[in-house]
């Protein structure tokens, strides 16, 4: 069984990932001022925390491992819930895919004789963490924990030598820019918050191991909550030493900015550490995901809208088949990454998608099963829930706007979901017949 120390592991090595080493950029180009752009930062982590109020309450009422496609199900039935599961699961095994290519292509940098090898670095990397969590749950935890700890380390590290180092190597020349107000402050801060949100997600990621987290009922909302929490005293710390490093006209529009920062403090030296630091956030991210998009497939195969055998369970805890399909998707998505390129983008909607989905499942919870068991109960609820839920629709609507094109494809994937839903319904009745 998995306990408290997974389940922070699992939320850091999650949401800790190249999205801090590049968004900080993206981030002060639409607020280049360093009050509103910590500020933004801050009603990021605001806003994982409503979420985290919420989802909580869901994952100690169903602690049941598979994450938003349990919730999903039960508030608003099958079709929904599995519409969330697959894309849920496509989207995970997608991110397995998208994380080892960006250790393929960092590994080049710190070991020469690997460079233009990012497709092998990466096919390898997935298979060691398949074949380590093979063996049992037990060993791909301690691989979460220990990659996980390496990371945040590593982080504070970085951070400490930019408070230490940073004000003696800034000198760059400061320009002022000009900082958005009165109606287009508006604008610019969604379309900040926007990046920010996805830095932030994977605040949620405990609830995917419901069943196997040991005492459930109180370990799942102290993992969720620590978790989040460490999580944003680095992004505020990191973002406050960014600010202290280098200027906002520096900043601002940074492809890199903690390479650029790393840089800046120590020279050419700088590419190198943030390379290695890369490297070491995708290790934690990559064993997280390989560890998460079995339980979904899983989870979906046991309710019968799956393959039967991926519901089977191996000796040590692990979901084998279920392991051993997510890989080769994953591997499949590595080595047509191009082809593969367009569906990731549009899956990308359904992540946005979830956490209206678990939000809204606590209100229907609420109402329609006011008695069942909830260890824990959503602090200021419904105005907590509620908020979250407006966000979400807020950024739902800011994704469809932005991105039009791929949140067309998401419908297209949607619409072509429901004769495939159909089929699983209606092989699973024929199978019960016989």
């Amino acid at each position: 069984m998995l306990g408290v120390a997974f389940g922070l592991a699992v939320i850091i090595g999650g949401v800790i990932g190249m999205g801090i080493l590049r968004t900080p950029g993206e981030v002060a180009a639409q607020l280049p001022d360093a009050r509103l752009f910590l500020a933004a930062w801050l009603l990021g982590g605001l806003y994982a925390l409503l979420g985290t109020i919420s989802v909580a309450e869901l994952g100690t009422m169903l602690p049941r491992s598979g994450g938003f496609y349990i919730f999903a199900r039960r508030a608003l039935g099958e079709y929904p819930g599995f519409v969330i599961g697959w894309s849920d699961w496509l989207s995970t095994c997608g991110t397995v895919a998208a994380i080892a290519l960006v250790i393929g292509e960092y590994a080049g940098a710190l070991a020469p004789r690997l460079a233009g090898r990012d497709v092998a670095v990466a096919l390898v990397s997935v298979a060691a963490f398949a074949l380590l969590q093979w063996r049992g749950v037990r060993y791909g935890a301690r691989a979460q924990e220990l990659t996980s700890l390496v990371k945040a380390l590593a982080f504070a590290a970085l951070i400490a030598a930019c408070f230490i180092i940073g004000g003696k190597a800034t000198n760059a020349p400061h320009t002022t820019l000009a900082v958005p107000h009165g109606r287009a402050l508006l604008p610019a801060l969604v379309l900040a918050l926007q990046g920010i949100i996805y830095t932030y997600d994977g605040w949620y990621s405990t609830i995917y191991f419901g069943e196997e987290v040991r005492d459930s009922a109180r370990n799942i909302p102290r993992a969720m909550f620590g978790g989040l929490l460490l999580v944003l005293a680095i992004y505020l710390l990191l973002n406050v030493a960014l600010v202290y490093v280098l200027p906002m006209s520096q900043l601002a529009g940074a492809k890199l900015a903690v390479g650029t920062a790393a840089e800046t403090i120590f020279g050419a030296r700088g590419g190198l550490i943030i390379s290695a630091l890369a490297t070491i956030s995708m290790l934690a991210a990559l064993n997280g995901n390989v560890l998460t998009a079995p339980r979904i497939l899983f989870a979906m195969s046991r309710d019968g809208l799956g393959w039967h055998r991926a519901a089977e369970v191996n000796t040590g805890g692990t979901p084998d088949i279920a392991l051993l399909v997510s890989t080769l998707v994953a591997a499949a998505m590595i080595i047509f990454s191009g082809t593969f390129g367009r569906v990731l983008a549009a899956l990308a909607f359904f992540f946005v998608l979830n956490y209206s989905v678990a939000f809204l499942s606590v209100f229907i919870f609420r109402r329609r099963e006011p008695d069942a068991p909830r260890p824990y109960r959503a602090w200021g609820y419904p105005w907590t829930t509620g908020a979250a839920l407006l966000g979400s629709i807020a950024f739902l609507i800011g994704a469809i706007m932005s991105d039009t094109r791929n949140s067309v494809y998401a419908l297209a994937l949607l619409a072509v979901s429901y004769p495939a839903f159909l089929l699983l319904k209606l092989r699973r009745r024929t199978n019960d017949e016989r």
